[in-house]
């Protein structure tokens, strides 16, 4: 049997490598295609593109990475003078969970990946966390990751995901307001939401924090395994993934 093909999004940004400096580069930090490639799967990058998401008609599942904030546009705010957004990442991220929706593919979204699940689920964003919470607990420092306390709710799939742990990292200044139609299934000792999930489907969760970054990366571990056990033939998705535009739910 072939390992299951998972897409992850990308970023563009410039980017600097051999003679080359401020290249605009299609990127996604390795971390995740190591994660996916330990657990069995296999990587496959997939750049900005809001045309189709006809390209999910050979995945297995979907997995939204980390990276700049969600545009406030998409949840009805005016831009925080600290959010950075990537509006192409916006439509063509929110293209693909559309369609992957449709088709009940697994999805996990990570960081902005899950802020991004909640918007596209009718939820809002605290745009800059150190506002709400008054401190830079969970983004420390530029490049440096924290760790703070974690629980989840009993029984639900981030709870089954991560028995055990008790703890995670940190590196983010947005974080979910309100989950829209997701359950809320994880939260910080602060009472930062930490995980989401849509518990209609088979696999559906949101993790805010980066478990590409942990020793054990336990929901990139459990995407695989869901994309593995669920994963249609490819002319089963035909008719599922020839969505364009941005979310509508």
């Amino acid at each position: 049997m072939r390992r299951p093909l998972i897409g992850i999004s990308a970023y563009v940004e410039p980017a600097d490598w051999a003679v080359w400096r401020g290249v605009r580069a299609v990127l996604v930090p390795e971390a995740y295609v190591r994660a996916v490639t330990a657990a069995g799967g296999r990587a496959v990058v997939l750049p900005p593109d809001d045309w189709d998401a006809d390209v999910l008609a050979v995945l297995d599942g979907l997995l939204l990475a980390g990276g700049a904030d969600v545009g406030p546009g998409r949840y009805g705010q005016q831009p925080h003078p600290r959010t950075e957004d990537r509006p192409d990442r916006d439509v063509g991220e929110l293209t693909l969970l559309t369609a992957a929706l449709a088709t009940d593919m697994p999805v996990l979204g990570v960081c902005r990946g899950m802020q991004l699940l909640a918007v596209a689920y009718g939820g809002t964003l605290h745009q800059h966390l150190p506002d709400v919470l008054g401190s830079e607990a969970h983004r420390p420092a530029p490049g440096v990751y924290g760790t703070h306390p974690v629980r989840f709710a009993p029984g639900s799939l981030a709870a089954r995901t991560m028995v055990g742990v008790q703890q995670v990292n940190s590196y983010h200044h947005q974080a979910v307001a309100t989950p829209g139609r997701l359950a809320v299934t994880g939260w910080a000792s602060d009472g930062v939401i930490e995980a989401v999930e849509d518990p209609g489907r088979p696999f559906v969760l949101g993790v805010q924090w980066h478990p590409e970054n942990e020793s054990d990366p336990r929901p990139i571990t459990a995407l695989v395994r869901a994309a593995g056990r669920s994963g249609p033939s490819v002319g089963d998705r035909d008719e599922g993934v020839r969505v364009t535009g941005s979310m509508a739910m």
